[in-house]
């Protein structure tokens, strides 16, 4: 059994950080909450204590982790050729959820970086997190505290659903604020290139650094962690309806009806009277959507439905995000 320990989010309590800090230290893995959702940390200079986090989450050796610091000399050991734009960025988004990926020092354990000349790196803005890195004195790599492939974790109970047993700690320090992972931004290329969208779009980075280009190719995203496996998905299938679907979302919620146990989630009232439907209603907007999404699909697969149907949001600002994630979770677009 891995063993819970809840925190006070506002103010955590120094003694329980520091003996998460301590397994980190031996090599050992620790879950923990971040703004965006709980990440698994082991720590990044350590080869077999990497190698023991890919295992645990059953992730696929070429898919990179992306490393936690928790101030400017962490990321000197982690990270080379930090020019004055990386700097801006560092200014205006540091700690928050943006992830730059920049030219990985040796000293990095290889594997976190699925040998890649490269290292992603992010400061976090929650209190755990950053306190858990302060005290363990080291860079933590991190990705999502999930078994690979499912929704990510948003809650320690979520962590404890997937990884009971296969990890030494999770620090429960309530649900995430954001939900969703963090934008990844590639500055080794010139100019910068969104891998992977996330809460600091693309509007955000322009005003501070001008032009910055999405990434499209196979070998721009093998560079970011979340970006060529599938992703995010539930054990039920999912089907995601585009906003311009011509279909009546209470229609194609009827028509799964008739194959089984559905549910739904959406903004769009659904009038259907059936202990075989469940739905989750969200406010539209992005944010919404992001702190909600992978909690409403682990309680809809939780509920034995074999099918999750999603009715998608508009792709500005934040919302290109969530449409990624769900475009990812879902096993057809209907």
């Amino acid at each position: 059994m891995t063993q819970v320990i809840p925190l006070d989010p506002g103010l955590p309590q120094q003694e329980l950080i520091d003996l998460a800090a301590s397994i980190i230290r031996d090599g050992g893995l620790v879950a923990f909450p971040t703004e965006t959702v709980y990440g698994l940390g082991a720590d990044a200079m350590n080869e077999s204590a990497v190698r023991k986090l890919f295992e645990a989450k059953g992730r696929p050796a070429d898919n990179p982790l992306i490393v936690h610091v928790c101030s400017s000399e962490m990321l000197d050991l982690v990270a080379g050729g930090i020019n004055e734009r990386d700097h801006q960025l560092i200014r205006g988004f540091w700690p928050g959820p943006l992830t730059l990926v920049l030219k990985r020092k040796p000293e990095v354990a290889a594997s976190v970086s699925a040998g890649l000349p490269s290292v992603a790196v992010r400061m976090p803005e929650n209190k755990i997190a950053l306190a858990l890195i302060r005290s363990a004195g080291i860079p933590i790599a991190a990705p999502s505290a999930n078994a690979s492939g499912r929704p990510s974790p948003t809650s320690a109970a979520h962590v404890l659903k997937d990884l009971d047993g296969r990890i030494d700690l999770i620090l429960d320090g309530g649900a995430t604020s954001i939900g969703i992972e963090s934008t990844v931004l590639d500055v080794t290329t010139d100019p910068p290139m969104i891998l992977r969208p996330g809460a600091i779009t693309r509007e955000m980075l322009t005003e501070v650094i001008g032009s910055v280009e999405q990434a499209t190719s196979g070998e721009e995203l093998r560079r970011s962690p979340g970006t060529r496996h599938r992703h995010y998905s539930p054990h039920a299938r999912v089907v995601l309806i585009e906003l311009e679907s011509a279909d009546s979302i209470e229609q194609i919620c009827e028509n799964h009806l008739t194959r089984g146990k559905t549910g739904f989630i959406g903004h769009t009232p659904i009038a259907i009277n059936d202990p075989n439907f469940t739905a989750i209603m969200l406010d539209s907007s992005a944010e919404a959507y992001a702190r909600s999404i992978y909690s409403a699909l682990r309680e809809l697969d939780q509920a034995g439905t074999t099918v999750i149907i999603v009715e998608g949001i508009s792709e500005d600002g934040a919302g290109a995000a969530v449409m990624d994630r769900l475009s990812r979770a879902a096993s057809e677009i209907d």
